[in-house]
């Protein structure tokens, strides 16, 4: 899909896109067909709106959209075997339907969210975890298959056979589309990944994507509103609030990361952080306490730091610890290193990283061991691994900022 030269009605046709897939899954199910056929109704959208968008443009594209997926369907072989097959879901299995809070029927709607819709139809039962988060990063995050590969550190080839097989299964195994009745740890999973991906793009020529970040607190948003008990869901959406209250402080001028420490902390969104930080007071003595309430807890405490040097480490090392007996994510161990290396020294950090031998071809690895390098004096070694990160990250400023303390180190100037 392009809209050519307009960023506004590209923008808005990827904020769309979701709901049109979750509106057209939601009443007629055929996931491989209604996503063809919403990609034919925004490939239109794109050369039709070009002079003026429509007063209903959500609307335009279900109409379209449904229109094709008729024909889509009417052109197989065996349609009438497969309605024959295929059961309707219960008018209150799921958002959207009447019977469900917010939704004020279908098409074309504004009383529903057919993003959220789409977002529970992507954890079908049918699914395990990292297929439901998968096939949810790629059609309600509208990431590519390859950046949907990144953040499962996989080949692209492997996520698309992945992503293949997910659709296949949900085809094949008769279960109707319906909500859970609670949103599973996959589905908070996806929204996580989500947020990363647009709070830190892993390829591309900006560092980070705002409208998927966006996106990822919108829809944490509406799944807190649906269980306002639940306190990883709210652990989660305080998580997103106090990271993306950096957002405006993380880049210079002219694009390139800018390290926490060297922040210009007067550019943090105080409002994000007022909210992160209430969500995460009143969620952790709720228990039981969870991965994403003690990150969040670990934000806070960035967050509420007059300055970098005010940074209560050790607090942190000891949440980190904490997020060690609860996950095995090679990532938590990751920011564990830092945390024990600004608490105690380079060399403790550095010991720590020896073990994480899974993240050799992660970017991110790379990158903290030349920086622990570097804090230590080994100033080869340290250039070395900016290299090595360089070559490893897809993201352009992140890839021009790597490269720039490698070849500060070689001139024996300081680091940026």
């Amino acid at each position: 899909m392009s809209s050519g030269s307009d960023p506004r009605l590209e923008d808005l046709l990827r904020t769309l896109a979701p709901q049109v897939l979750g509106a057209l899954v939601r009443r007629y199910g055929h996931f491989d067909h209604a996503e063809d056929a919403v990609q034919e109704a925004l490939i239109a959208a794109a050369a039709q709106w070009r002079d003026a968008i429509p007063d209903s443009p959500r609307g335009w594209l279900i109409t379209v959209a449904s229109r094709r997926l008729t024909d889509l369907l009417r052109s197989e072989s065996a349609r009438l075997r497969r309605e024959a097959a295929w059961v309707p879901p219960p008018p209150a299995s799921f958002p959207g339907s009447p019977g469900f809070p917010g939704s004020s029927g279908f098409p074309g709607s504004s009383g529903q969210d057919d993003s959220l819709v789409l977002l529970a139809m992507c954890c079908h039962s049918s699914l395990t975890p990292p297929d439901q988060i998968a096939l949810t990063l790629r059609a309600v995050g509208g990431l590519s298959t390859a950046e949907v590969a990144r953040a499962f550190l996989v080949p692209e080839a492997t996520m698309a056979r992945r992503i293949s097989r997910a659709k296949q299964r949900i085809k094949s195994s008769g279960v109707p589309f319906a909500l859970p009745a609670a949103y599973s740890a996959a589905v908070l999973h996806v929204l996580y990944l989500m947020f990363n991906e647009g709070y830190a793009a892993t390829a591309g020529p900006d560092l980070h994507r705002p409208d998927l970040a966006a996106e990822a607190i919108r829809l944490t948003r509406l799944v807190h509103r649906l269980l306002p008990a639940d306190s990883e869901v709210a652990g989660l959406l305080a998580l997103m609030l106090l990271t993306d209250a950096r957002r405006a402080a993380r880049t210079a001028p002219d694009g390139t990361p800018v390290p926490m420490d060297a922040q210009d902390r007067t550019l943090w969104n105080a409002d994000l952080i007022a909210e992160g930080v209430a969500l995460v007071t009143a969620a952790l003595p709720r228990g039981p306490v969870g991965p994403y309430q003690l990150q969040a807890a670990i934000a806070a405490l960035h967050d509420e730091a007059p300055s970098a040097d005010a940074t209560d480490w050790p607090q942190i090392v000891a949440l980190y610890e904490l997020l060690l007996t609860l996950t095995d994510n090679p990532m938590v161990a990751l920011n564990h290193a830092v945390a024990v290396t600004m608490a105690t020294g380079p060399a403790a950090g550095l010991a720590l990283l020896s073990a994480l031998t899974s993240l050799d071809g992660d970017h991110r690895f790379h990158a903290v061991r030349g920086h622990l390098l570097e804090m230590s004096g080994a100033m080869p070694a340290a250039r070395e691994a900016y290299t090595t990160a360089a070559g490893l990250t897809g993201s352009v400023p992140l890839r021009r900022y790597l490269h720039d303390k490698a070849a500060r180190l070689g001139t024996g100037l300081p680091g940026t």
